[in-house]
């Protein structure tokens, strides 16, 4: 947990050439109050990432970890691993990140990684769906409805317990772009609410469901 009440520590893990619009959603939400924590840490695969500058931009902690230049997946995992733990990390967030995570990883955090996908799972993900591949499958599919889902994260791809989900309605002229640009709002208020009910300590996983907890009132 944050120091002195502040709310949860969260780790927000990017890739090398996302714009960081899912970060910002979350780092903006910590500022205004409406997620009761900070992050603390983001860790990405290049110092030169857009969503590194973001980070920077706030005071916030801006760490590169590159499997490549650390010569194995057991070292980058080791490596990611210490600093989840340095920075006392109480929710890992995956945002644009591109890597499986390892089993060490899930392991150390089971039921503490989040990711939000750009579409309702179970339609249109796994590996290699991400981006527009996403929206292009959907709007050749001919579905009337798309929309984002927040999920923890598991040994699979796009597999773990929902924690979310938001609908957006697919139209007749839509393009990958413009199906995109509709989700994305979405995408930031599923991903900021799951990550206040984390907070609260509302989220129960049960199987392969999550259950959310009434609210606690405060009378």
């Amino acid at each position: 947990m944050m120091a002195d009440g502040e709310g949860i520590r969260i780790a927000v893990l990017v890739s090398g050439k996302g714009r960081g619009t899912n970060l910002q959603a979350i780092i903006d939400a910590c500022e205004a109050g409406r997620i009761d924590g900070g992050v603390a840490v983001v860790i990405g695969v290049r110092e030169d990432a857009p969503a590194m500058d973001r980070a920077r931009n706030h005071s916030i902690p801006a760490v590169a970890i590159s499997a490549k230049s650390l010569g194995s997946e057991e070292a980058y995992e080791s490596t990611l691993l210490s600093t989840l733990r340095e920075y006392e990390i109480d929710l890992v967030c995956l945002a644009g990140y591109m890597r499986k995570v390892g089993q060490g990883i899930i392991d150390a955090y089971r039921d503490r990684i989040m990711n939000v996908h750009p579409a309702l799972i179970p339609m249109f993900f796994g590996q290699g769906m991400y981006g527009h591949h996403v929206h292009e499958a959907a709007i050749g599919r001919g579905v009337k409805y798309s929309g984002a889902t927040v999920h923890f994260v598991d040994e699979d791809y796009d597999t773990g317990p929902i924690i979310t989900q938001r609908v957006v309605p697919v139209l007749f002229e839509d393009t990958a772009d413009t199906l995109a640009a509709r989700i994305l709002p979405e995408e930031h208020k599923a991903y900021t609410e799951a990550i206040q009910l984390f907070a609260e300590n509302r989220l129960r996983v049960e199987g392969r469901r999550v259950k959310t907890l009434e609210a606690i009132s405060s009378d």
